[in-house]
């Protein structure tokens, strides 16, 4: 079995504004292929010695391995957190036109 290629990332944003700005610089600049928000998420954590709660919104962002390096590189250059959320799970099934089409949507131009 080969290593898989597509990868969706997940990234929790403070806003629905920098939540779709994010989206936007990111398939625009062809670093993923699509980029789902889920609005209304709670997410409960520790920072600085705190346990804090807030609302987020939630970004299913579809890419390929190789795009990977530089939409993290990007995503933390446009991100308002000091410390964003930035968890890539491999995925090694799933329709395999919908697969071309993420590795087709992410070429590099």
């Amino acid at each position: 079995m080969t290593a898989p290629e597509i990868l969706l990332c997940l990234c929790t944003c403070p806003d629905a504004v920098s939540a779709q700005k994010l989206a936007e610089a990111l398939v625009g600049e062809r670093l993923a292929a699509c980029v789902n928000r889920v609005p209304g998420v709670l997410s409960t954590y520790r920072w600085q010695g705190e346990v804090n709660t807030d609302g987020e919104e939630l970004l299913l962002v579809k890419t390929t391995v190789a795009r990977f390096d530089a939409l993290k590189a990007r995503l933390l250059e446009l991100h308002p957190y000091e410390l964003p959320e930035l968890i890539a799970l491999p995925v090694d099934r799933g329709h395999a036109a919908y697969l071309d089409w993420v590795r087709g949507a992410t070429e590099d131009c």
